[in-house]
């Protein structure tokens, strides 16, 4: 039996409900912000190794918010939806009992499912009442205030470029693959001009999707780390832009590679912005 029918509502002390009450706040700091985010991520956010193990934590969840429904007599949103398969974009097939109320999700066309999920994501995205929600279940909202990360981004720009920069940003370009390409994806553009002014690290234009590597080096420190998320939210923009004026699908992603591990401290800042991160990758290791 599907895990999303089983599980119980947040209320209890089982361990995936005591999670269930921690990752609620942050679903909503993300429906907020208006960006789904990986099971990978918000488990590596909840402190869980195994991201399989949120099928239990989002189904609590799911069901917590049909009871609310129930009792206000008006819909809430499955804010669980947002949470995505990384390969997929789509949420876990348990999600199909919250959204048609019929086992057949899994069966559906991959397009269909696109189509229903995308639709259910508005309604969870334009929902105005998910801090009721959260005092409704006497919860705390998930603290939101990166001031503090963002001066330091904003503390200025360091001089030209390093060595260790333009090897790893040379390494990316020349093979793809390690930041979770595919194999035929072809060699990428260093230094690519946009017409922002802005230059893309590295440009992978493939025919369905264009991608966007931008490097830090094992020599960055977090601002600088945090200014590479905030760069990333902007060459989407610019990207899709890109392709809108040129008719073609807007598809278009943009990576923030780091040589060394992803700072603990900017996880939720890292989902919250909805930015892809591939960290560990070094010359040293091809």
């Amino acid at each position: 039996m599907s895990t999303a029918v089983i599980s119980e509502p947040i209320s209890g002390n089982k361990a995936y409900q005591v999670r269930a009450r921690i990752a609620l706040p942050l679903l909503v700091r993300q429906a907020e912000a208006g960006a789904p985010v990986f099971y990978s991520d918000l488990a590596q956010e909840l402190g869980m190794p195994n991201p399989r193990n949120l099928n239990y934590v989002l189904g609590s969840i799911g069901q917590s918010l049909e009871l609310l429904s129930k009792v206000w007599k008006v819909k809430v949103p499955p804010v669980q939806c947002l949470v995505v398969n990384k390969s997929t974009g789509l949420p876990g097939e348990g999600i199909g009992w919250f959204l048609v109320k019929k086992e057949e999700f899994a069966t559906l066309p991959l397009r269909q499912k696109r189509a229903i999920v995308e639709a259910e994501l508005q309604h969870v995205f334009s929902y105005p009442r998910w801090q009721e929600v959260l005092q409704a279940l006497e919860l705390e909202p998930a603290t939101s205030d990166f001031t503090p990360l963002v001066n330091k981004a904003s503390g200025g720009f360091g001089g030209g470029e390093s060595d260790e920069h333009k090897a790893l940003k040379e390494y990316v370009a020349q093979n793809p693959k390690v930041i979770g390409l595919g194999a035929n994806t072809p060699f990428g553009a260093t230094e690519f001009l946009l017409p922002s002014g802005d230059c893309l690290d590295v440009s992978f234009s493939g025919k369905k999707v264009w991608v966007a590597a931008e490097v830090k080096s094992s020599a960055s420190a977090e601002g600088d780390i945090v200014r590479g998320l905030f760069q990333c939210v902007k060459y989407r923009a610019v990207m899709e832009a890109v392709l809108l004026t040129e008719s073609r699908p807007q598809n278009a992603r943009a990576l923030l590679i780091l040589e060394s591990k992803f700072p603990q401290s900017l996880i939720p800042l890292r989902n919250m912005l909805g930015v892809e991160v591939v960290e560990s990758i070094s010359p040293r290791n091809g």
